[in-house]
């Protein structure tokens, strides 16, 4: 049975070793570190409770939707370097750095989703990676793959107040998936509800430039879009924000106890 360890070594190994790690703009310092893997049943009953409009909704497609015979689902988390992580807690205005992580470092993510549907594929599984496929849709801000959702699932981690996902190695970071006929381990959740790893703390909320975070509503997704917007057009073609990410305790650990 191909073990999750496996791939875990192997993307280790692409994300090192490959140039676009380290854009010029980082001055030798990578964007990634080294990633987390898990891995969920496709007959895991969760599945089916994401398609409820309260969760990600029903245009939420089921892993034998975008796989026949789908077995298992294989999941990612890039955690951001050191140099992208700190060059961001700073007040007011993304870093260069962390806008390059965002821009570059998802460009190199989709490759890295490229590498593990081939590696995948090279231990004779049949594979798709929801997120580079033609039938991926967002419609007002919805997916019908959560990339997210699918590593909580896969053992991964928790969401927080921000909506960010939390993992062992916190939230500043890229997530990644594939959709396999082959079983694999499935990886253990660590935790009951969707929010464990969150410790309400807080911190986030003044972080956020166009203050869209709020402890008794979480985020206002319409007035996090607005400030991404006008990033972007001061910073074409890069984009991103990431303040509620950085210089926060989640910001690349769990920082729940135990």
């Amino acid at each position: 049975m191909l073990s999750p360890e496996t791939v875990k070594t192997q993307l280790a190994d692409f994300v090192a070793t490959h140039p676009e790690n380290r854009p010029a703009p980082l001055a030798g310092a990578s964007i990634y570190d080294a990633p987390l893997v898990g891995v969920a049943r496709a007959d895991d009953t969760l599945w089916t409770e994401l398609q409820k409009e309260t969760v990600v909704g029903p245009q939420q497609m089921l892993p034998a939707e975008w796989l026949p015979g789908a077995r298992s689902i294989v999941c990612y988390f890039l955690p951001f370097s050191e140099r992208v992580r700190e060059s961001n807690r700073t007040v007011g205005e993304p870093s260069l750095e962390w806008l390059v992580g965002r821009y570059e470092g998802e460009e190199l993510n989709a490759k890295v989703r490229r590498f593990l549907v081939e590696t995948l594929e090279q231990a004779g599984a049949k594979a798709v990676a929801p997120s580079s496929d033609s039938r991926l849709a967002v419609v007002k801000l919805r997916s019908n793959w959560s990339e997210r959702h699918a590593a909580h699932i896969a053992g991964l981690g928790t969401f927080g107040l921000t909506r960010s996902f939390i993992t062992a190695q916190g939230c500043a970071g890229r997530l990644g998936s594939a959709v396999i006929d082959l079983e694999m381990e499935p990886t253990p959740r660590n935790y009951q509800r969707h929010d464990d790893y969150c410790i309400n703390c807080g911190y986030c909320i003044p972080r956020c430039p166009p203050r869209a975070i709020s402890m008794d509503h979480g985020k206002d997704n319409d007035l996090c879009l607005k400030f991404l917007n006008e990033v972007k057009e001061r910073n074409l073609p890069r984009y991103g924000c990431g303040k509620c990410q950085t210089g926060v305790p989640c910001e690349f650990v769990n920082p729940m106890p135990g």
